[in-house]
């Protein structure tokens, strides 16, 4: 294979998975990480190992769910275009980025326990690899897999918690992931309006199919609000200040806007909710909470 190959191979493997949206949960898991190491401040070395576990967890688990998936996005016109249906990536090659994928996330693990003696995040990644690659069948029998998905992304800060300092593991992290969950199965409702029909042709469960695509967008703002109750309860139990509840503040008002431009007879402008909105959540907050454990 040549070098334009690989390239070009590496180049498609990545917007498949869109690796880009890593930028959605990996905030989160950094904040968790500052938390988790008070009152010290983590290594750079640490904050490596936590972003290059994010990222290769996430690679591992898309790919999964691409190569599983492919016969329905075959099917669907919206995601027919997909590198795996389109012929641009054979399953052969996505099961081997998918192992290499799998392998870095377990030497990123080790790492935490051969650099810091720290075996837990060792002992519980072949559990994580199971849970967030096990969510892609989620949707054939159940239409609450969007809050499947929520948990299992949302335990990202808790993991790095655990990789920090599990000694401290407590409320506060239990908090972080309960905002997460309900951020992400909020968007993820939105983003699956987009295919009602045909999840409901397919026989997929997902909650605007079963419900219809009004009620399941009046769920998605429910788990919005509950996002940032949680986030509010999260600032004394953490000790976060001004600087994070400025991040909150920012992040309610991008959520009522990512509200506000989907209705059940305007779906023109979820992809805007999903990618832009939603990038924003992640970036404000991880930052505006790092920067108020910073200064103090």
């Amino acid at each position: 294979m040549s070098s334009a190959t690989i390239v070009g191979t590496a180049r498609t493997w990545s917007e498949m998975i869109k690796l880009s949206h890593s930028v959605f949960a990996l905030p989160f898991a950094l904040l968790a990480t500052f938390l988790a190491a008070r009152p010290q401040r983590p290594t750079i070395e640490q904050v490596l190992w936590i972003v290059a576990c994010m990222v290769s967890a996430r690679s591992a688990a898309m790919t999964f769910n691409r190569l599983v998936d492919a016969a329905i996005d075959a099917r669907n016109p919206r995601t027919a275009g997909r590198p795996i249906p389109a012929g641009q990536i054979s399953p052969r090659v996505a099961w081997l980025i998918f192992a290499a994928a799998c392998g870095v996330f377990a030497l990123c693990c080790a790492g935490f326990y051969v650099r810091f003696a720290n075996p837990w995040p060792l002992l519980l990644s072949l559990p994580t690899l199971a849970a967030i690659c096990g969510y892609s069948y989620a949707k054939r029998f159940t239409r609450f897999s969007h809050m499947i998905l929520g948990v299992v992304i949302a335990f990202a800060p808790v993991a790095a918690w655990i990789a920090i300092q599990p000694a401290t593991l407590g409320l506060p992290a239990v908090l972080l992931m309960g905002a997460v969950a309900c951020w992400i199965a909020g968007f993820d409702i939105i983003y699956a309006c987009l295919d009602v029909e045909f999840d409901r042709s397919a026989g997929l469960h997902s909650l605007p199919s079963r419900i219809g695509v009004g009620p399941a967008l009046w769920v998605a703002r429910g788990l919005h609000v509950a996002t940032v109750a949680l986030l509010v309860a999260l600032a004394p139990l953490a000790g976060l200040g001004t600087p994070y509840l400025v991040g909150v503040a920012v992040v309610a008002a991008v959520l009522a806007v990512e509200n506000a431009i989907v209705s059940p007879g305007d779906l023109s402008r979820v992809n805007l909710a999903f990618f832009t909105c939603n990038g924003l959540v992640g970036l404000v907050l991880g930052g505006m909470g790092i920067c108020d454990i910073l200064l103090k």
